[in-house]
């Protein structure tokens, strides 16, 4: 399949890299867009810390489903079908998330949601690790940037548009009926049918999940994950409850973050080829530490800003380092679905976590938590990677 798509013209690869930008692009609108709107929610249905992380469990349950079931469907259908359905999805659940009338209704409806996200997710990073093969060049950090870009923007125009006067439920529709557009304007250009079959996958299958490599690299990746969810969810939260910021300044919170996000993943190639991927990880994990600890020890609304800013910069290469390195355990052909997944968890404790530690104290000490994570990927993470000689 990849000499296939390598024996394919130049324009078509091209072609296809630019629909493959697009869709990460809008991935990254739709889950900023809902990001925007955690403290809606919250105030639409009167959540408690607690229930808000209810809410926030269920669209990451839903990935979890999602990472553990639908893996050998895309695996059949292809890429092109399951970006399709799950991108479908994702946007029909975000139209309705501000519309459904009871806390039950909006739970199945944000699980739905997760499920969309996660299979859009494997399917798009699936199709961008077959545009790199037939590039014959590394792009997949650059792919992720528009994931970034998408959630900048979205965080900026929702901003701009509530402060405006569009009703929320409005916003969330617009957005879903935009990203509905690019997808099937995009989906014709992507590559054909990516099937992801590997002679070894039967013995590969059984053993990936005894490789302390891969239980290493995932651990890395599910604590990085708790940072990276909890700043998706808690930030505008933060912006709004302790900060006292207006919402639309509030919303900046995830365009900061997402923006750095983008600045750090488009230059991350060119860092890692020049100082390596152990220097990367832990200067990484060092300036969102900073960030975080700005953000906490400061909470005003500029400095706030800048300290997300930081995050996003340290947080932006951890996942591509991560899976980068995944794919190299010699021996192991699916390691990257074992990282993967335990990143996935990740997202699902981090914002859960921040949300009970919230509970029972307040949500600064609940953001701790984010710095310790990153505390602990500078410490560990490249001394992980130099043993495994990434």
């Amino acid at each position: 399949m990849q000499a296939l798509h390598r024996s394919l013209p130049a324009a078509a690869r091209k072609r296809a890299r630019y629909s493959t930008m697009a869709v990460f692009f809008i991935a990254g609108m739709m889950y900023a867009s809902w990001g925007v709107h955690v403290p809606t929610v919250r105030d639409k249905f009167a959540l408690s810390p607690g229930m808000l992380s209810f809410a926030l469990f269920a669209v990451a349950g839903g990935s979890i489903f999602a990472m553990l079931t639908a893996g050998p469907w895309i695996a059949r259908a292809g890429t092109r079908m399951a970006c399709m359905a799950g991108g479908l999805t994702m946007m029909c659940c975000g139209a309705l998330i501000l519309v459904v009338p009871a806390f039950w209704m909006l739970l199945i409806v944000l699980a739905f949601f997760g499920f969309g996200m996660a299979t859009l997710d494997v399917a798009m990073n699936a199709e961008a690790s077959a545009v790199e093969e037939a590039l014959e060049r590394p792009i997949m950090s650059s792919l992720h940037g528009m994931f970034s870009v998408g959630g900048m923007a979205g965080a900026a125009v929702g901003g701009a548009l509530l402060a405006h006067g569009l009703a929320p439920a409005a916003h969330l529709a617009l957005v879903s009926g935009v990203s509905l557009i690019v997808l099937l304007v995009s989906m014709p250009y992507v590559l054909p049918h990516v099937a992801h079959h590997d002679e070894h996958a039967k013995s590969s299958s059984s053993n990936r999940w005894r490789s302390g490599a891969l239980w290493a690299l995932g651990g890395m990746a599910l604590v990085a994950l708790i940072a990276e969810g909890a700043m998706y969810d808690w930030a505008t939260v933060y912006m709004r409850d302790v900060v006292l910021a207006t919402p639309s300044v509030a919303s900046a919170a995830y365009a900061a973050f997402s923006g750095g996000m983008a600045a750090g993943r488009f230059g991350g190639d060119a860092v890692r080829a020049r100082f390596g991927a152990p220097q990367l990880i832990f200067g990484s994990a060092g300036l969102a530490f900073l960030g975080m600890v700005m953000a906490l020890v400061v909470p005003n609304a500029v400095v706030t800003l800048g300290g997300f800013t930081l995050m996003g910069l340290g947080l932006a290469n951890m996942m591509p380092v991560l899976f980068a390195a995944a794919a190299r355990v010699e021996g192991v052909t699916e390691g990257l679905a074992q990282v993967a997944g335990l990143a996935y968890f990740g997202l699902l404790l981090g914002p859960v976590l921040i949300g009970g530690v919230a509970q029972i104290s307040t949500l600064p000490i609940g953001l701790c938590v984010v710095a310790a994570c990153c505390a602990l990927i500078a410490l560990f993470g490249p001394k992980i990677l130099k043993r495994l000689k990434i």
